[in-house]
């Protein structure tokens, strides 16, 4: 894997928002670009969503495009947000990783190519579509239904 999310993939439709490395940096902080644009990793059991409960809309934390919904989101125990399908078949790209020496699945954002995280299947949750999306908390911003007005 290149460093920078390579938006020049050409195995993959361009992305709609494309920004210079300069220019993800000055949107992002440091943090969220080393994971969004450079695919890295967060720590687990450290993401501000690992286990909330939260009703709501997870958006692409680079571009605001709706990625996941909670009610998609179950509890992994793996110390990332876990969620068992997008919230919109195109929301996400997926395409091979073969870094770290193992074959894996990666998740990218549709709109921006931002790297998420990876998905597996075949884990044996109790899930309608028996994938796990594992997903960087750094990588998404929840926005919460709002309940019924009182």
């Amino acid at each position: 894997m290149s460093s920078e999310t390579d938006a020049t993939d050409t195995s993959l439709p361009a992305p709609k928002i494309q920004l210079s490395p300069q220019q993800w940096r000055a949107r992002l902080d440091p943090a969220e670009y080393a994971v969004l644009r450079e695919a890295g990793t967060e720590r687990p059991f450290t993401g501000e969503y690992t286990d909330t409960t939260t009703e709501g809309v997870y958006s692409c934390r680079a571009c605001g495009a709706e990625l996941f919904r909670s009610t998609e989101k179950f509890e992994s125990h793996c110390g990332w947000p876990s969620f068992f399908d997008p919230a919109a078949s195109d929301a996400v790209l997926l395409r091979e990783d073969n870094s770290l020496g193992m074959r894996r699945v990666e998740v990218l954002c549709a709109n921006c190519h931002s790297h998420l995280g990876h998905v597996f299947e075949g884990e044996g949750y109790p899930t309608p579509t028996d994938k796990r999306y594992c997903i960087n908390s750094i990588s998404l911003r929840l926005q919460p239904v709002s309940g019924p007005a009182e």
